[in-house]
């Protein structure tokens, strides 16, 4: 049995938030003084196991974790093991994972042991005096040496951008020859209204139409037949060795194309970001004795 939705797309990809909880404070992301939750309202690794088990069975054949910043997660290395053991006698592919890159260097070789081969990597700028800025307290270095264990570890890394007005704008290019220079695949993706920061969202936007036809204009980009399971639109150009892709939620949205559900470290499931309709598996898993 597939997953679908009203609209009759696939859904294969599920994304779970493993905490709220995270080591850095974004400016687009938090805010500096966060009230996070209890741990009580936090979905266990059993109920998480037992979620993952029910949509694997409906089709799911991606999951990824995310939070937050899923690193942070106590013993998450168990969750990690537990889910990738499931390829062996299920449809699902993949478990992967999205972090800010802090603690990289201490767990890298851990996931590659425990199935993790691919990850994205959240980075908005490479200049350590704005990557202070941005995340409020965070050291580039810390991401740097993680990115770097990551790569001997075998574990290929996408960097994700943030494209943030009056921040970065002038700085893609570099961004850009760094990722080449080190050969990894780049992301930039549009900033997207979200709950609890302390900044106007929409004084942050920056269209990636702009983006796109500034960079190509230097790197005459041509479109290429990828996909990774997720919303990027990807390019490459014959004097880059890596892969750019451009995801634009709010510029040119990717509805007609959504193949994932999301639940949160609270177990909500959402259907959208854009959405704030949602079931509550916690308390379906709670009452179900």
């Amino acid at each position: 049995m597939q997953l679908a939705d009203q609209f009759d797309r696939k859904i294969n990809y599920l994304r779970v938030s493993v905490t709220d909880r995270c080591d850095l404070r974004c400016v687009y992301c938090m805010k500096e003084n966060m009230t996070f939750l209890p741990k009580k309202e936090i979905l266990s690794f059993e109920e998480i196991g037992r979620l993952c088990d029910n949509f694997i069975d409906l089709g799911i054949n991606k999951i990824r974790l995310t939070g937050g910043e899923p690193l942070v997660r106590k013993d998450i290395l168990k969750l990690i093991k537990l889910l990738n053991s499931k390829k062996k006698y299920t449809c699902l592919n993949e478990v992967t994972l999205t972090t800010n890159g802090t603690l990289l260097k201490i767990y890298a070789k851990d996931l590659k042991e425990n199935g993790i081969n691919r990850i994205n990597v959240s980075l908005d700028t490479i200049d350590e005096n704005k990557y202070n800025q941005i995340t409020r307290f965070g050291n580039l270095n810390n991401v740097m040496s993680g990115i770097n264990e990551a790569k001997k570890n075998n574990i290929k890394i996408k960097i994700n951008v943030v494209a943030i007005k009056n921040f970065n704008e002038k700085e893609l290019y570099s961004i850009i020859e760094w990722a080449n220079q080190i050969k990894v695949n780049l992301t930039f993706i549009e900033i997207m209204p979200m709950d609890d920061t302390d900044t106007e969202r929409h004084l942050q936007f920056l269209p990636l139409s702009k983006v796109y036809k500034e960079l190509n204009s230097k790197y005459n980009f041509y479109k290429i037949d990828k996909n990774t399971g997720g919303p990027s639109v990807y390019y490459r150009s014959d004097s880059l060795s890596i892969d750019i892709g451009f995801i634009t939620p709010i510029t040119n949205n990717f509805c007609s194309s959504c193949n994932r559900v999301r639940i949160t470290s609270t177990g909500k499931l959402f259907m959208c970001l854009g959405q704030n309709n949602y079931v509550d598996f916690r308390k379906i898993l709670r009452n179900d004795y």
